[in-house]
């Protein structure tokens, strides 16, 4: 289907995404200093579904899922939105955003793995070297020098949110695999209502009632991170995959984790640190290598980030 977009009019909109990514991460940990990490991401996603729902209707989109696209909003809602989103906001009261973002960015590297291993997507030359310089980027931040493994916080962050990773590309794969009957665009309520009424329950057993002291600037991070982040970012990125390219977006995509250590230096007064740069660069060197090269798994770099 054709979106009406020109190609100045997607650019836009996708630079709006990169930046709404982007931003979220630094957004992220500041709403898990005031707010449990399980609430705060069912919060976002209540906010989200109150937003997509009217959206979808004025676009004639909105539908009641088919009986076979269950089995992927259940698994979208769960290893991406639930586990991946919570993992994340977790991992954020431990580790530095921009930290934390280039390490969510290790997802199309285990999707490619995966992908190989469940679907027989074969790992090209230019592929592997791609993973390889992914994996070494991984190790720049995992090395003693620059992760103090004394530091069990930190350490137990960065796992959390490489967990994350692992589920978000546990989810692209199977997106990957699905027969679609909708589009994505049409499931993408269900399954954030889904999400949030699943963290809703956990969180209510795990973390008990919810006591936030709502402040101006908590609800305003709140807004941002489920109205921009989440429910205008899911839309734009529908309207910019029908308009662009899908290397053009990917490649565009890779620019969000550099917003994100951009965005936690100047929100979170994080420092620039250069091992961080040199593992970022490893990371995002690779994937945009594997997606020049006709390389990574078509959803790996569209399927959204929401952290």
């Amino acid at each position: 289907m054709a979106s009406g977009l020109s190609t100045r009019s997607a650019a836009v909109l996708l630079a709006g995404v990169v930046l709404a990514w982007g931003t979220n991460w630094p957004v992220t940990k500041m709403i898990v200093q005031d707010v449990p990490p399980l609430w705060a991401t069912a919060l976002r996603c209540m906010i989200a579904a109150a937003m997509l729902a009217p959206m979808l209707w004025a676009q004639g989109q909105f539908i009641v899922p088919k009986r076979g696209d269950l089995p992927v909003v259940f698994c979208t809602s769960i290893l991406h939105l639930v586990a991946f989103s919570a993992l994340v906001a977790a991992g954020l009261q431990f580790v530095p955003a921009g930290r934390a973002i280039v390490l969510g960015y290790t997802t199309p590297l285990w999707v490619a793995i995966g992908a190989a291993m469940l679907l027989s997507e074969p790992i090209t030359r230019r592929r592997a070297i791609g993973i390889g310089c992914g994996l070494a980027g991984l190790a720049v931040i995992f090395n003693p020098q620059t992760l103090n493994s004394g530091d069990r916080d930190a350490l137990f962050g960065s796992g959390l949110i490489l967990l994350a990773a692992f589920c978000w590309a546990g989810n692209i794969v199977y997106v990957r695999a699905h027969k679609w009957i909708s589009t994505p665009f049409q499931l993408v309520f269900w399954q954030v209502l889904l999400a949030a009424a699943l963290l809703s329950a956990i969180a209510w057993i795990t973390e008990g009632a919810p006591h936030i002291v709502w402040t101006a600037r908590l609800s305003a991070l709140m807004l941002y991170s489920g109205i921009v982040c989440t429910a205008f970012a899911n839309w734009a990125m529908t309207m910019v995959n029908r308009s662009l390219p899908a290397v053009t977006t990917s490649l565009c995509l890779l620019a969000t984790p550099l917003l994100g250590i951009i965005s936690a230096t100047v929100m979170l007064n994080e420092p620039l640190e250069p091992s961080l740069f040199l593992a970022m660069a490893l990371i995002i060197g690779g994937i945009a290598l594997g997606t020049v090269a006709g390389g990574w798994p078509r959803a790996t770099m569209r399927v959204k980030p929401s952290s």
